[in-house]
């Protein structure tokens, strides 16, 4: 394992507080949703109230260990039949944090009747397939420079960058990022995780706050690890917290195959 790497097996309430306060640039994480989600070792099920009171510790010492000029990306998702959770978690957040900007994360989309990406498809006469997901830029000002052209897009029609008048060769990406998953993975090809995130999620997260050899990376539920792993990848320090064993396991086999 890269030596920029600390992987700590922990309670991630616990192992925050034994971070140093404003210490860490960027911190990407998705919690669990509180949707009885079926992970390895944790309860997903928790009372609503319980479940919010629970994160709002966890914020408190995300925005302790949070630079003042950094970034905290949180990957929230909802449920068809609690489409309120995201937004319940978010207003948590708030009492922390600024939303600098909501960026939908779009998984799969049908357009002329042609369909890109995947999802988890629902049986239902009330329903439809949820396919995207909210990631939440929160900061502690909402004045945070960001690198928009780091993750931009090329133009299309070439004389836009003189007509625009700047220098950049790309344009915004906006707020509406399209990442589907590579395949349809196994259980075993994703750790045995029941919900992991793509790395170019977390690269672009990366990107867009900046990053250099000083950067450090948070993940405080770690999962299946991608955060470290793309952290590893853009030689950047990461500091992962995760409580399951087997998980932890996963995250080393994953950095040693990097």
């Amino acid at each position: 394992m890269n030596s920029k790497i600390q992987l700590i097996k922990d309670d991630c309430l616990n192992a925050l507080r034994k971070l140093t306060t404003q210490s860490l640039d960027i911190v990407i994480t998705s919690p669990p949703y509180n949707l009885n989600i079926k992970y390895n070792q944790y309860n997903d099920n928790k009372k609503r109230n319980e479940y919010l009171c629970w994160l709002n510790t966890i914020f408190i010492e995300i925005s302790r260990t949070l630079k003042d000029n950094g970034a905290f990306f949180l990957n929230v998702g909802a449920s068809s039949i609690d489409p309120w959770i995201y937004m319940d978690v978010a207003n948590i957040a708030r009492q922390h944090f600024i939303l600098q900007n909501d960026i939908t994360w779009v998984k799969s989309i049908a357009i002329n009747g042609t369909t890109s990406g995947h999802f988890k498809p629902i049986n239902s006469n009330r329903f439809l397939n949820n396919t995207f997901e909210h990631i939440f830029h929160f900061t502690k000002t909402g004045m945070a420079k960001i690198n928009r052209q780091s993750i931009g897009v090329p133009y299309t029609d070439k004389t836009n960058v003189s007509r625009w008048k700047h220098n950049n060769t790309t344009r915004c990406r906006g707020n509406t990022w399209f990442i589907p998953y590579d395949t349809i993975q196994s259980k075993e090809e994703r750790g045995n995780h029941p919900a992991p995130y793509p790395e170019l999620l977390v690269e672009w997260c990366i990107k867009l706050h900046g990053y250099n050899s000083s950067t450090i990376v948070c993940d405080p539920f770690a999962g299946s690890g991608t955060t470290l792993v793309v952290a590893n990848q853009l030689g950047i320090s990461a500091i992962g917290i995760e409580i399951d064993s087997k998980y932890i396991d996963y995250i080393k086999r994953r950095l040693g195959n990097e």
